[in-house]
């Protein structure tokens, strides 16, 4: 099990406490340290069943400074949220070929 892991965030460390109350100690990945290749965003994108746009933490300022009500591809997204990691909604859990979004937490437990 992954977690792209942001420990400031209170949704981030609950899912990752919810993780380890069922035994597991996932692999934790600070994706602000270490932002995920457009590459790596296509592989979580598939396993979410997401589009980019849909991963795009809308309330961030940089979100409404730049990109707010502007139309863009999904290619476009994924350069932007791989150049701006901070944009990536939190946290993603990734098990096998599947992963969760943990709003609310409590999803990663769909993974289990």
């Amino acid at each position: 099990m992954k977690i792209y892991h942001n420990p400031r965030c209170s949704k981030s460390r609950q899912t990752l406490q919810l993780i380890r109350e069922r035994g597991v100690e996932p692999e934790v990945v600070r994706y602000l340290d270490t932002p995920p290749t457009k590459e790596e965003l296509r592989e979580l994108l598939q396993k979410l069943g997401l589009k980019p746009e849909d991963i795009v933490r809308k309330k961030e300022a940089l979100y409404r400074e730049r990109y707010k009500g502007k139309t863009l591809g999904d290619e476009e997204w994924l350069e932007v949220l791989s150049q701006n990691p901070k944009l990536i909604e939190r946290p993603i859990v990734v098990e096998g070929n599947k992963a969760v979004l943990g709003r609310p937490p409590e999803r990663v437990l769909e993974l289990f």
